[in-house]
């Protein structure tokens, strides 16, 4: 188990996110992380049949099995390292540990339809 699936399961088995938990989310993700745990405290994941969307401040982003569309993923993570995640899939994990999404019951690839 890594780091990042630790603090993943004691965010579960709290069921909130505690200072403790922000703790070592913060060591060990640092901007990203914080920026993750602003994005569920401001309820921007959201879960659609289809996909997770994180809301960020210029676009959405899909985030399925850890892997994001967002340029930070594709250009400055190490795809070989589990604990390289971008703030999005970290607002995801955060979002799902404490059942914090924000849960839609339609398909994503129709509301960007819409866009």
């Amino acid at each position: 188990m890594n780091a990042v699936d630790r603090w993943e399961a004691a965010l579960a088995d709290r069921g909130e996110l505690t200072p403790e938990a922000v703790d070592r989310i913060l060591d060990l993700h640092g901007e990203r992380g914080a920026r993750a745990i602003d994005a569920v405290s401001e309820r921007r994941v959201k879960e659609y049949r289809d996909f997770t969307v994180v809301v960020g401040f210029d676009d959405e982003y899909v985030v399925e099995d850890d892997s994001c569309d967002c340029k930070d993923a594709e250009y400055n993570l190490d795809d070989d390292d589990p604990e390289e995640l971008c703030w999005h899939a970290i607002a995801v994990r955060i979002a799902r540990a404490v059942d914090a999404e924000d849960h839609h019951d339609m398909w994503y690839s129709e509301v960007r339809e819409f866009l």
